[in-house]
């Protein structure tokens, strides 16, 4: 297909519309919930001007992500409502041309604005989340829990972190389970607190600490003082060590192929829960870019109108999508985490329904 005079002027109409409403959007979002509360430590005396403006160039990436998937749709909504006004549209299908051949150079700038969605949200946001972390001496918890199951899937054991830095590992409890337990009789064996563990990437050894022996009728029996004792060797050290680093960072933090590490060896481990949420966010990733290109679609097909229709109608229904689309990421990523339905579902629901959206206007405005 040539690149034709009728598809440059479309595509310059709707490219300087989705840059505008693009623009506009971030200075909205970015004034009463970033830029403000900036100046205002400023004046205070809280950042200094450079902190200031470092901060703010840093949250950029996190607005433009959410920003740029909003530009395509509203811009092309306001775009085909104001060629539909104009008769513009009436004209080209009168000649004979389909909406998918107007809307043509329209979807070659859609994937444009894909591309560049997927690498704000896997290359700039990681490490603009991770600078306005440091900036703002943000303090991240560290509590780690990591449990140690047997070969038939029981419960061997629980490590409990409550801090930790580099290769140091702080107030450490480790609760030691029977391998069989009569009903009614109690679960753990053992407790074993230390106020710190070495890790000398082959072995998690606790160099002193007390060990809390547990009778089966759940009474402490035995009080024992231990050095140099192994809570954890081997790979499992090594993973869990990881899986203790990755799970300080929320997801915008990890870059693409950290999460899917990560999520490689929380499936590995068996820690289902965090395991479904992180691969929910993962394809999130994904999916999210391509939300582009079907908000593009839903933006022309929203747009086009007969010459007297209310521009309002067109609006509402792209800002109730837009609300739609943002308000349910929680919900969606809540049900991945809890096994009610799977990341795979969790992920896809937003761009299944867009489609059935884009099917159902495109009948109901006979396009």
């Amino acid at each position: 297909m040539k690149f034709k005079l009728i598809d440059r002027y479309i595509f310059g109409q709707v490219f300087l519309a989705c840059f505008a409403c693009i623009i506009i959007f971030m200075i909205v979002w970015i004034m009463p919930e970033i830029f403000l509360k900036t100046v205002q430590r400023v004046i205070s005396g809280v950042y200094t001007v450079e902190t200031g403006v470092e901060i703010i160039l840093y949250e950029l990436p996190k607005v433009l992500n959410i920003a740029l998937p909003v530009g395509m749709l509203l811009g092309c909504l306001l775009t085909f409502d104001k060629l539909s006004k104009d008769f513009e549209i009436t004209v080209l299908r009168g000649s004979g041309i389909s909406f998918i051949r107007i809307i043509a150079s329209v979807i070659i700038l859609s994937v444009f604005a894909t591309f560049v969605t997927f690498v704000v949200g896997s290359k700039l946001l990681p490490v603009s989340a991770a600078k306005l972390s440091i900036i703002k001496g943000e303090i991240k918890t560290s509590q780690f829990v990591f449990p140690v199951k047997n070969p038939d899937d029981s419960m061997n054991k629980i490590i409990i972190v409550s801090n930790f830095d580099d290769n140091n590992i702080r107030d450490v409890i480790v609760l030691n389970f029977y391998n069989s337990a009569e009903e009614g009789s109690s679960l753990l064996s053992s407790v074993i607190v230390s106020d710190f563990v070495k890790y000398d990437y082959k072995k998690w050894i606790i160099n002193s600490g007390k060990k809390y022996l547990i009778s089966k009728d759940g009474i402490f029996h035995k009080i024992d003082e231990i050095s140099n004792l192994p809570v954890l060797e081997n790979e499992s050290a090594k993973n869990a060590f990881k899986l203790m680093k990755y799970s300080i960072n929320r997801d915008r933090e990890l870059t693409n192929a950290q999460i899917s590490e990560y999520i490689k060896l929380l499936k590995k481990e068996k820690m289902d829960d965090e395991y479904r949420f992180m691969l929910n966010k993962y394809i999130q990733r994904y999916v999210h870019s391509f939300m582009c290109v079907l908000f593009t679609i839903l933006g022309c097909i929203l747009g086009f109108s007969k010459p007297r229709e209310q521009k309002f109608i067109g609006m509402l229904a792209a800002v109730g999508i837009i609300f739609a689309y943002y308000i349910t990421i929680p919900f969606f990523d809540m049900l991945a985490e809890k096994a009610i339905l799977s990341p795979w579902v969790t992920s896809m629901i937003a761009p299944v329904c867009a489609v059935i959206v884009i099917i159902v206007l495109k009948k109901v405005k006979d396009l």
